[in-house]
C-alpha cells in the first residue's frame, strides 16, 4: 500500500485560490497581449470561480435534502 504524504497547510483553501489568482494575474499584465496572456488571465478567473464555489458550498445556508 502507498503512503500519501499529509500536507497541513497554514491558509485556507479560498486564501490560496484567491493568492494564486493574484500571483498569475500579476503575471499575465507582465505579458504582451497574445495567447499565453489569455491563458494566465483564464488560469486566474478559473482560480477565482473555484474559490467562490469553495465560499458557497460550506457556507452555513446549505443544508442536506430532507
Amino acid at each position: 500500500m502507498v503512503m500519501r504524504r499529509r500536507v497541513k497547510h497554514e491558509t485556507s483553501f479560498e486564501t490560496r485560490l484567491m493568492q494564486d489568482a493574484q500571483q498569475t494575474r500579476a503575471a499575465a499584465h507582465l505579458l504582451p497581449p497574445g495567447k499565453q496572456r489569455e491563458l494566465l488571465l483564464r488560469q486566474a478567473r478559473a482560480s477565482e470561480t473555484a474559490a467562490q464555489i469553495d465560499r458557497w458550498i460550506s457556507s452555513p445556508g446549505l443544508r442536506p435534502p430532507e
